[in-house]
């Protein structure tokens, strides 16, 4: 090798290995648009928005002119992303519960206030919930005996208004069961078993009414036809008022 080329070759900024991600910098008409580049064994480019922001997957062999052209020709797409993800990180934050004395939960629709010292009782009046536990629990204390109770007033009020609209839909379900699903609200099976999402109990009497009248509705049509949604609509007219509330549904962050 000449001695050009063999400089040529030192002074070359050295290529990161496939697969080590790079932090990049692209300057738009709203502003600069930071990004993780990585160079993956794929055919196309690939864009990815998560909580830490913008990522890009890119062919070792696409040159970087090439992956600027292809952010600017998606930046609509992406910047919209990235306003709807820092959105959803801010209302995830402020949906994090204290778990301690003074700590909020959303139930059924409203803010319930939690109470440390005395005994254990429900104050609807004043939207108390006292656990009964003394005031140097711990977090982890606190939230369990809290979940706990939720989740026992769920199971009381989906049978009840379970018992409620399967009458009122000429239907039998067999089994009532709870789960924790924070996306999928219900399930139904042919065999007549009911599955809700007790984290339903944050959400207003009116949504809740609509996920089991749904679910119930599936033991007559087990699709979501015209016919499915008449049966809905028979004991809820504006069931698609309540629908889209319940689709704008946010829940509290039960982390500690």
């Amino acid at each position: 090798m000449s001695l050009t080329r063999r400089l040529r070759s030192l002074l070359r900024p050295e290529a990161p290995a496939l697969g080590t991600p790079v932090r990049r910098e692209l300057l738009l008409e709203a502003g600069p648009l930071h990004y993780e580049l990585r160079h993956a064994p794929r055919r196309s480019i690939g864009f990815t928005i998560s909580p830490s922001g913008l990522k890009v997957s890119a062919p070792r062999w696409v040159a970087q002119a090439e992956i600027e052209a292809a952010l600017r020709g998606k930046q609509d797409w992406i910047l919209r992303k990235l306003d709807e993800q820092r959105d959803r990180s801010h209302r995830q934050q402020a949906a994090r519960v204290l778990w301690g004395e003074g700590g909020q939960l959303p139930y059924l629709g409203q803010t319930l206030t939690l109470k440390l010292g005395g005994l254990a009782r429900y104050a609807p009046e004043a939207r108390e919930l006292h656990l009964g536990l003394p005031q140097e629990a711990g977090a982890a204390q606190v939230r369990d005996a809290a979940l706990a109770w939720l989740a026992g007033r769920a199971r009381a009020l989906f049978e009840q208004r379970c018992r409620h609209y399967a009458v009122a839909l000429s239907v039998r379900y067999t089994r009532l069961s709870l789960s924790q699903a924070q996306t999928r609200w219900g399930s139904a099976s042919a065999n007549g078993s009911i599955r809700l999402s007790w984290r339903l109990i944050h959400l207003d009497p009116e949504l809740i009414d609509y996920v089991v009248v749904h679910e119930l509705a599936h033991l007559h049509e087990m699709n979501h036809s015209p016919r499915f949604w008449a049966v809905v609509a028979s004991v809820m007219p504006d069931y698609e008022s309540a629908r889209q509330r319940l689709r704008e549904a946010a829940l509290p962050t039960l982390e500690l």
